[in-house]
């Protein structure tokens, strides 16, 4: 079976954050279209669909890297922060909009929470696995009936 190891991030992040669209507990905060990503960053994103983006990326470093937490995380969607004339320093990425993506991510059951940190619960996995099955294969995701 093919799991999300086997298909590259540039292909499958997009596929999911498509999938995570059609589900009714993923919804950007009224704040995101104001928010930088982060304090190394200069401007908000430009693309209007980011929230889900960033969503299905925060998603996929769960399955690979979990349990995890959000401090560990925020190291993960940091970068180096222009300081003028100063030398450039690195800066963790923003702690709100990883935590409000996992509490999504969790009312939706695809993470569960525990003492340890989150990580992909059964049905996440299996939901993930078979949108990378669907994306090795090339193959439809639910194939239409079709009537004679």
């Amino acid at each position: 079976m093919t799991t999300v190891y086997d298909v590259p991030a540039d292909r499958f992040i997009p596929a999911l954050a498509e999938e995570l669209k059609k589900r009714p507990e993923i919804q950007p905060p009224d704040w995101a279209q104001f928010a930088k990503t982060g304090v190394h960053k200069e401007m908000p994103p430009e693309d209007p669909e980011w929230w889900f983006v960033r969503v299905a990326s925060i998603l996929r470093r769960v399955y690979i890297d979990g349990p995890i937490g959000v401090e560990r995380m925020r190291t993960f969607y940091g970068g180096r922060k222009d300081r003028g004339s100063k030398p450039n320093q690195f800066r963790k990425g923003s702690g709100s909009i990883l935590r409000k993506s996992l509490q999504q991510l969790e009312a939706a059951g695809l993470i569960t929470h525990d003492k340890t940190g989150r990580k992909v619960s059964a049905q996440g996995m299996s939901f993930m696995d078979n949108l990378a099955h669907t994306l090795a294969t090339g193959s439809s995701p639910a194939p239409a009936k079709q009537t004679a």
